[in-house]
């Protein structure tokens, strides 16, 4: 007798409302207020006092999916029946808050999966509603599935009465597709020789498995074959290979410790997959050969195997764009005046981020300028601070809390331009020096830091001379008040640039230590997927200017003695060598480490701030350029009707608040992970009209 597991609630889950709920999705619900005002602004419907939505309302206006004036009404009615656990064709708002809080569920795709074919609302699902709505996807059409067939029989019974709860759905969603290409291979070989044609083959998985291929792999189905007919293992090797990705690349990491850019052999990742045995030596065969007729290469790496793999749907919740910007079509039409483009959104993006970066720090930077100024030796009892936090308060006793932000204006019209030609070079030469797939080998990121770094001494030294005398000046309590640009004029062209070669000993090294650093630092701290959540950019750019901060700073001491005015009976520096002897013979090398602490507190959050301020610009105002994209953006690769609409639509509808955020990018994932795609267009309207449209 077949056991019947008791499944104890129904679909609906029993979550609270009054409190928000978060999940692994990093999805909170919504307050019910705020979503009662969206629901009133979409329901068009007033019956005995209160407001329904209908199908079109809340698919075609509030999702902004089917928006084709042509558009197949019977897949909006379905899409909308998720909702609608009532079945009368009209969204309440307790309904309309449900499925919210639906989608705040960890399950929540296989939940609105079981939702689409409970037709009935009665937490279970019928054969009646299985094959009603598997017979309206696209899939059916194309390759029929037998729904009398002995695999039907296995979940329904042989009269096919028995209802399916959720648990047992989802493992019915997860072999129904197995069992459709199966017997796919059987209709393309009814002589029951065990081979198909390589034709048959593409056909099979263009239709069966549309859900799992990227580009790269449906172009060379065919090419892959080799020519040659395809046996019923190599099919089903290559389905499970589609349907394991995830896995190898959870392999693939394992083989190069956590590595996204080694290359490595079959037989490494043969001997790091060997206790797995969901993965088969033909399916690692098949795998090299897929990415070698995709890339022509005999190794593999991360971004072989995210080309051969679908994007998971959740990354369409992860990134929010307020712009959305296509330049190019393809890399291949990138011109010179793409890339000026490319090179002046970047300097404006990393002016803001420079700015942001050094005003949050700037108080550090005083304490760090005044530590590295005070000489011993000069004169006797002149040391006027015992250390960086004693500098600090008596910087706030004597001058108030604005002395710490003395010769910050100059600082910000000089940091702008120097932060953005600094990271703008530096994007600029690693773009210039990575290879087809991404990857950059070490010394040229060495290389590009370094350039980055010598790029932004012509603003860098006007900007530090300026900024130096302003920041010492507070030290004379009878002097002047002293402002910028009188500075600049006492100073003239040549004087903004004296110690020049100083400032280049510090800011080469540092940024050749800091931005590889940073690369390295932000791959290790990325998800298992390579995202980076804010908090890793932020973190990582911390991290990586701690050596880089200390290590250069013998030559920031140096910099900052040839840049300020000495006072009287103080020592005089006239160059780099000669400031580096007499600091040597009057304070000894420990003089060379002034400030170190100070320094590193300064630049570490700085830099921090600035570069997770950029790269999260670069997330808000995304501009396609046809270039590369920082890793850990997650750029999209959009394969099906509503994952294009999950790329914008959410993104742009402010309304999809709570849970609703994930609602396009889920229904995308119904697509994607199920393959269950539903018409777009009404009948006789889809050989006219492309069938990639999409809902936005």
């Amino acid at each position: 007798m077949p056991m019947h597991i008791p499944f104890p609630f129904n679909w609906i889950p029993t979550l609270p409302v009054a409190r928000c709920q978060e999940s692994p999705s990093l999805l909170k619900r919504a307050g019910t207020e705020k979503l009662r005002e969206v629901f009133l602004k979409y329901a068009s419907i007033q019956k005995n006092g209160e407001h329904y939505m209908t199908s079109e309302d809340f698919v075609r206006k509030f999702l902004g999916l089917f928006s084709e004036s042509a558009f197949n009404d019977e897949s909006v009615r379905l899409l909308a029946n998720i909702a609608d656990t009532s079945k009368d064709g009209l969204i309440s708002f307790s309904e309309f808050q449900a499925f919210e809080g639906l989608l705040c569920t960890p399950d929540a795709l296989y939940r609105t999966a079981f939702q689409l074919f409970d037709r009935k609302g009665n937490g279970t699902v019928s054969y009646a509603d299985f094959a009603d709505v598997v017979q309206k996807t696209e899939l059916h059409s194309k390759i029929p599935f037998s729904l009398d067939g002995p695999f039907i029989k296995r979940y329904f019974g042989d009269k096919k009465q028995r209802l399916i709860n959720y648990a047992e759905f989802t493992q019915l969603l997860h072999d129904f597709h197995e069992e459709h290409a199966m017997e796919a291979f059987r209709s393309k070989d009814p002589a029951g020789t065990g081979f198909i044609s390589p034709l048959d083959f593409q056909d099979i998985i263009v239709n069966v498995k549309r859900h799992l291929l990227t580009p790269g792999v449906k172009d060379n189905l065919v090419s892959v074959t080799e020519g040659h007919k395809v046996s019923f293992p190599y099919f089903i090797a290559f389905t499970s290979l589609l349907n394991n990705m995830e896995l190898i690349k959870q392999v693939y990491l394992h083989a190069t410790e956590g590595s996204r850019t080694d290359m490595i052999t079959k037989d490494q990742i043969l001997y790091a997959a060997q206790t797995m045995s969901q993965i088969t030596p033909l399916e690692i065969d098949i795998l090299y050969h897929l990415a070698g007729a995709v890339h022509q290469a005999g190794r593999i790496d991360y971004s072989d195997l995210s080309n051969i793999a679908p994007e998971h749907y959740t990354k369409h919740m992860m990134t929010h764009r307020l712009a959305d910007i296509k330049a190019v079509e393809s890399p291949a039409d990138r011109s010179a005046f793409i890339m000026v483009l490319e090179s002046s959104y970047r300097f404006t993006l990393g002016s803001f981020a420079g700015a942001v970066g050094a005003t949050v720090v700037y108080p550090i930077d005083l304490v760090k300028t005044r530590m590295q100024n005070q000489r011993a030796g000069s004169y006797i009892g002149e040391v006027a601070y015992r250390n960086s936090f004693d500098c600090f308060k008596k910087v706030v006793r004597h001058e108030g809390f604005m002395g710490l932000y003395r010769g910050l204006l100059p600082q910000l019209m000089g940091v702008a331009p120097e932060k953005a030609i600094k990271l703008t070079v530096n994007d600029l030469v690693r773009d210039k020096l990575t290879d087809k797939k991404g990857n950059i080998p070490t010394w040229a990121e060495v290389l590009a830091g370094g350039c980055a770094g010598a790029s932004q001494v012509v603003f860098t030294n006007p900007l530090e001379i300026v900024k130096i005398r302003l920041q010492v000046a507070g030290e004379i309590a009878s002097g002047e008040k002293i402002r910028a640009w009188s500075v600049v004029r006492e100073l003239g062209l040549f004087g903004l640039y004296k110690g020049a070669r100083a400032c280049l000993l510090r800011d080469v090294p540092f940024s050749a230590i800091y931005f590889p650093t940073y690369a390295h630092t932000k791959a290790m701290m990325a998800d298992k997927d390579g995202y980076n959540h804010p908090l890793t950019l932020l973190a990582a750019g911390a991290i990586a200017g701690v050596p880089a901060a200390s290590l250069v700073t013998p030559a920031d001491v140096i910099k900052t003695r040839l840049q300020v005015v000495a006072r009287s009976g103080q020592t005089t520096y006239t160059g780099v060598w000669d400031a580096t002897k007499k600091i040597m013979a009057e304070e000894g090398p420990r003089a060379f480490w002034k400030g170190t602490a100070a320094r590193v507190f300064r630049s570490s959050p700085q830099f921090g701030v600035t570069l997770v301020t950029y790269e999260l610009l670069q997330r808000l105002f995304y501009v396609d350029f046809g270039g590369t994209q920082p890793k850990g953006s997650e750029a999209h690769k959009i394969t099906t009707p509503l994952e294009k609409a999950a790329a914008t639509v959410s993104t742009e509808n402010l309304d999809h608040i709570g849970g609703y955020r994930a609602a396009v990018p889920l229904l995308a994932g119904v697509e994607s992970k199920f393959g269950l795609y539903l018409p777009r267009f009404a009948r006789g309207v889809a050989a006219a009209t492309p069938s990639t449209a999409t809902g936005s």
